[in-house]
């Protein structure tokens, strides 16, 4: 996925104004070009968990798929690297296909990476794949 400077620079920017509590959101993608951030309110507010608001998720998908494009999530990680959690494998159960942006602000320096997380038919079972992102 190519992600234009100045929404990269969004993205970053929604995490470290929401720190220490995980940050949430949508992002329009046409082509695999991210094209427009749209930043949800975590429901439920926390450094270890974020729960995008019902209400506010469903306007972003919506005017995302009116849009045209496709969508992808993104949230960060407060307080670990930005790679996938069981909860976020978890969540992403009811996502098939969705790619799922992570912004880490632990480091020195924030960082953003990309997954896909496939589940398998085993219960807790889940393929995890980096998305490379330009």
């Amino acid at each position: 996925m190519r992600i234009p400077p100045e929404l990269l620079d969004e993205l970053v920017a929604h995490a470290l104004r929401d720190a220490p509590n995980e940050c949430c959101g949508m992002v329009a993608v046409r082509g695999g070009v991210a094209e427009a951030v749209h930043p949800v309110t975590n429901a439920k507010p926390s450094p270890f968990f974020f729960m995008m608001d019902a209400t506010e998720q469903l306007r972003a998908i919506t005017e995302i798929e009116d849009g045209g494009a496709d969508f992808a999530s993104y949230h960060s990680h407060t307080r670990s690297a930005p790679e996938p959690s069981q909860t976020d494998i978890n969540l992403a159960r009811d996502w098939p296909g969705m790619t799922w942006l992570i912004v880490g602000t632990a480091g020195d320096e924030p960082e953003v990476r990309g997954w896909q997380i496939e589940h398998r038919d085993e219960p807790r079972g889940a393929t995890v794949t980096e998305v490379p992102l330009t």
